[in-house]
């Protein structure tokens, strides 16, 4: 096994263990954002979530990118060529943000020092919930074992998202429920 697959595998094994040990979907998805970036020697990366009324991808979890990056505006669906493609169940790479129309912010992608980029839907039941995004500081052509391996952190990723929501609403439905008995006790 070489250098770079020792790593993948390793990476793959401590989000295992993040995911199956934390069902607070901050710390399992900023975990997730930093172990790829450094995985895949990447200047930075996200994770964005389609929000209640599916036009908008927010930023979830970010690491290596600045603040003022972040804020530079939303990810608006029906404005992002490149994440209409991706949310339609795509891999997307992007040689030169700069130059790519599908590319929504690309004087703020100069800007941070970004140049290629990779993106890969978060699917749940073949339904994507958002996009797993790889920023490169410099021109990159991403190997096939690089988008094997986003693929399978991209899978993790969902199934860690969609398990915390369940948990979530279970433990919602609980909370319902223990109030209604106490009422229902009281009277």
């Amino acid at each position: 096994m070489g250098e770079r697959e020792h790593t993948y595998y390793r990476t793959l094994y401590d989000l295992v263990r993040v995911i199956n040990s934390s069902l607070e979907p901050t710390t399992v998805l900023d975990t997730i954002a930093k172990q790829v970036a450094d995985a895949m020697h990447a200047k930075a990366c996200t994770l964005r979530l389609i929000d209640r009324r599916g036009t908008t991808l927010l930023a979830s979890a970010a690491w290596g990118l600045s603040k003022g990056y972040l804020r530079k505006g939303p990810i608006e669906i029906a404005k992002s060529g490149l994440d209409r493609e991706v949310l339609a169940g795509n891999v997307v790479h992007i040689q030169d943000v700069a130059t790519d129309p599908r590319f929504q912010y690309p004087e703020a992608a100069r800007a941070e020092g970004l140049v290629s980029i990779l993106v890969l839907p978060l699917l749940v039941e073949g339904k994507a919930i958002g996009s797993l995004r790889v920023y490169s500081a410099v021109a990159r052509n991403f190997t096939d074992e690089e988008v094997e391996f986003a693929g399978a952190i991209a899978n993790l990723s969902a199934i860690a998202i969609e398990n915390a929501r369940m948990h979530q609403a279970l433990k919602t439905d609980y909370e319902l429920l223990t109030a209604y008995n106490n009422t229902i006790h009281e009277l």
